[in-house]
């Protein structure tokens, strides 16, 4: 066996040694204290490329459900306003047909009419000022909506409604409608019935875009789920084993420490020789 002063073999095998265990020992720590296995791309550049296009492909389904959220609002909204004027409907129905029966005289009519107007007043005033923002949903027009409730820019990832809902009382024929007389009161029988064939149709319109979006929802819910699963496979830390090997390599560099010790003795044999 040879011996030498001026390079120790054996010291710098176990420097080189103690050097790859350092960087086992900080990946396994960096893992451990931000969670993420594959940090940087790096630490796997297919695994980090890939949770990287999951991580914005979840983030935009996030964004994606809280449109259709959003667009369920509208439909909420606009349906509130239609509920509450198929309730007037029914009050001005029921006003006209106790006023097309002789149990009232003219005098009860008068006062069933006052009623009636104002019910009417009401009908129209719900249906100027059922609005989302600033958009009116009842007035009459055309609302192009086009919901965007995907990830992509995919056509499949839009849900377009067309709405021209207009109940006002001048588009229903209930503006000029009385019940002060027994012939007129049951006028307005008949035209109230259309009114509320009108009413229900728009009900049935918006009803069907908000259970076709409650639905869109729920599977926003659930691709999210599964993508935050299959993300988190390739790029969470499995904390059990990134402890385990964290604790492996602080083991080995005392070994190694150790071994260093004792390679950087072997030049003092040399002095034997020469002592």
């Amino acid at each position: 066996m040879s011996l030498r002063i001026n390079t120790n073999l054996a010291s710098i095998s176990a420097q080189h040694a103690m050097a790859s265990t350092q960087r086992r020992l900080e990946v396994a720590m960096r893992q451990l204290s931000t969670g993420s296995r594959v940090g940087t791309s790096g630490s796997g550049a297919a695994d980090f490329a890939i949770s990287e296009q999951l991580r914005a492909q979840i983030r935009g389904q996030r964004a994606a459900r809280d449109n259709s959220e959003n667009a369920i609002s509208v439909m909420q909204i606009a349906e509130g306003g239609l509920h509450e004027q198929t309730n007037i409907l029914i009050r001005m129905r029921e006003l006209a047909v106790q006023s097309a029966s002789d149990t009232f005289s003219n005098a009860e009519r008068g006062m069933l009419n006052h009623e009636f107007q104002q019910l009417s007043q009401e009908l129209d005033r719900v249906a100027r000022t059922t609005k989302f923002g600033s958009t009116g949903l009842l007035a009459g027009g055309t609302n192009d909506f086009e919901f965007q409730i995907g990830p992509s820019a995919a056509s499949a990832d839009t849900v377009r409604f067309t709405s021209r809902a207009n109940t006002t009382a001048d588009e229903l024929d209930i503006d000029g409608l009385a019940v002060d007389d027994k012939s007129d009161a049951r006028g307005a029988i008949t035209t109230i019935d259309e009114a509320l064939d009108t009413v229900a149709a728009n009900r049935a319109g918006f009803g069907s875009v908000m259970s076709r979006l409650e639905h869109v929802t729920n599977n926003a819910e659930i691709m999210t789920e599964n993508l935050e699963a299959a993300r988190s496979r390739l790029a969470d830390t499995d904390v059990a084993e990134a402890s385990s090997e964290m604790f492996k390599q602080q083991a080995l560099t005392q070994y190694q420490l150790a071994i260093m010790a004792q390679a950087n003795q072997f030049p003092q044999s040399v002095l034997k020789l020469i002592a």
